[in-house]
């Protein structure tokens, strides 16, 4: 008999309809593309911290970028990066409660050492670890693998083939083959197995139909884009896939990113973000992200370039979610009435913002229903 599917796992251990997890803090700057003093360092010293408090305070998780070069700019954006795998490794070992995540570049990884490597962060986290399995954009990461980047629908190709055979080496075969298109590999054998007998919970974020399709096959949960237009919107989009899931018999839970500002009022927090997103954005990294996909201001025009880059710099870690604790917490309960399972939030700075933001919000969240005390 293979692993089981993830059960429990698939619901992170807790009865909270609405799961909050704390996104990008493995890198410099995390999400935010600002030239403020006071951004993320992206250090060990303060992954360790925000995630021992996130522990204690009942977040739910705590995912990861899987970047290898920063952006350039005036703060190197990402520059200073933590590889996933033994970042998840070293805070489940320092924590008790909550899911880690590695966010593992498909093509970068031989499937049996990842494999061996997801299963020790398991066992360490005794059933803590969960997969985000992306295909990788950036050309020059790439480059430094010396790995090929294939057009879109072979990256994907590859990723199916990928995580087939993670899920062969996770289950109980022995010795056993696998050959496909990509892969040549003999006498396959792990041990130990994954905690408990169930194969660690698996996020996708392909925006793609291509990705679509592959997060629905193969993922318990797919991170969504919501809607700057309205939460009806977004209700659909979940909708939608959802019914694409279950014409397949798939059961998959939905979550979206955001970035939070909380503040006791409204001003404070409006000026807050215009001050760290906006007026101290840094520019000169936003033109090296907009370069990458093939934009610049000779192609569309300066007027439509500067348009398109603030919209970049203010949308770049998900939707914005800035007011006081009360309009914060209304807008984390649209998301569970869209049927969405959970929120990856970034900050500013989480060592700075995220002790107010639990204080807060998520008792706001729990009277609504929507949580659960931490004891």
């Amino acid at each position: 008999m293979g692993v089981r599917a993830a059960s429990n796992r698939y619901t992170m251990y807790n009865v909270n309809r609405l799961k909050i997890g704390l996104f990008g803090a493995n890198c410099s700057s995390g999400r935010v593309v600002t030239r403020a003093r006071e951004r993320w360092s992206g250090s060990w010293a303060d992954n360790l911290r925000i995630a021992r408090f996130a522990d204690e305070a009942g977040i739910d998780f705590l995912l990861p970028l899987g970047r290898w070069k920063g952006y350039g700019g005036d703060t190197d954006y990402q520059g200073e990066n933590l590889e996933t795998l033994t970042w998840a490794s070293g805070l489940l070992a320092a924590t008790r409660r909550i899911t880690v995540f590695g966010t593992v570049h498909s093509p970068m990884f031989n499937p049996v050492l990842a494999a061996k490597q997801m299963v020790t962060a398991d066992q360490i986290g005794e059933g803590r670890f969960g997969l985000n399995i992306v295909v990788g954009w950036n050309e020059d990461e790439f480059e430094m693998f010396g790995a090929e980047l294939r057009d879109h629908q072979s990256r994907y190709d590859y990723a199916q083939e990928w995580i087939d055979a993670i899920k062969l080496i996770w289950s109980d075969a022995v010795d056993i083959d696998f050959k496909g298109k990509y892969f040549d590999l003999r006498g396959l054998r792990l041990k130990p197995k994954p905690w408990g007998g169930q194969r660690p919970m698996i996020m996708n974020a392909g925006a793609s139909v291509t990705g679509q399709a592959f997060a629905v096959r193969n993922c318990d949960a797919f991170f969504i884009h919501a809607s700057r237009v309205s939460i009806g919107e977004t209700a659909a989009s979940v909708a939608k896939v959802g019914q694409y899931a279950a014409s397949l018999d798939r059961n998959i839970s939905f979550y979206t990113v955001g970035l939070v500002v909380c503040r006791p009022t409204m001003k404070e927090a409006q000026e807050y973000f215009q001050y760290a997103i906006v007026d101290n954005a840094d520019w000169t990294a936003m033109d090296s992200m907009m370069a990458r996909r093939n934009l610049d201001s000779r192609a569309v025009g300066i007027d439509d370039y500067d348009k398109k880059r603030l919209a970049a710099a203010v949308n770049m870690a998900g939707l914005p979610i800035v007011g006081d604790p009360d309009y914060v917490t209304a807008r984390l309960a649209d998301y569970a009435t869209a049927g969405l399972s959970g929120v990856a939030i970034s900050f500013v700075n989480f060592n700075d913002e995220v002790p107010y933001f639990c204080q807060q919000v998520l008792p706001r969240l729990e009277r609504m229903g929507l949580r659960q005390r931490t004891a």
